[in-house]
């Protein structure tokens, strides 16, 4: 991989700091069939990539959040490599102020978790490549284009 460097900090990759919670126990702990503490939760670095829509958590992150297995799933890697990987889910994603839930792709060992181009539109944060951070907008973007009302509606 080519990475630029300025003022000492190589370009490229970017990384934030990410908490991942697995969104079954949320729902326990708001019942009061799991306290708190109890939740399943991991804070992590994770790369920003952008050209992954989902999220990817690696088997080692599985293991500490046991999120539920939905289905498998074939998945195209950035180097046209085509491969079978499990979705489980969902969990919770957060990062500063913001929250979005999703399903992610389990890759092998401890290969780097992906925070990929959903959750991050769904939080309304985006990359500022001058700074090599995320920034949070405003007030996330989401449209509903319908081009005719629901059956019913009015």
């Amino acid at each position: 991989m080519l990475a630029l460097r300025l003022n000492d900090k190589t370009m490229g990759l970017i990384y934030a700091d990410i908490e991942l919670l697995n969104v079954e126990d949320l729902v326990l702990a708001r019942r009061n069939f799991l306290d708190v503490d109890d939740i399943k939760r991991i804070h992590l670095n994770m790369l920003v990539d952008t050209g992954s829509y989902l999220m990817a958590i690696n088997e080692n992150i599985q293991s500490i959040l046991h999120l539920p297995f939905i289905e498998r799933r074939t998945i195209y890697l950035a180097n046209d490599q085509e491969d079978q990987y499990d979705i489980v889910g969902p969990v919770e994603v957060r990062f500063a102020n913001r929250k979005s839930v999703c399903n992610a792709y389990v890759l092998p060992g401890g290969s780097p978790p992906l925070l990929g181009a959903i959750p991050m539109e769904d939080m309304g944060i985006i990359i500022n490549p001058q700074r090599q951070e995320l920034d949070i907008i405003q007030e996330p973007f989401h449209r509903l284009n319908t081009l005719k009302p629901y059956p019913g509606g009015k």
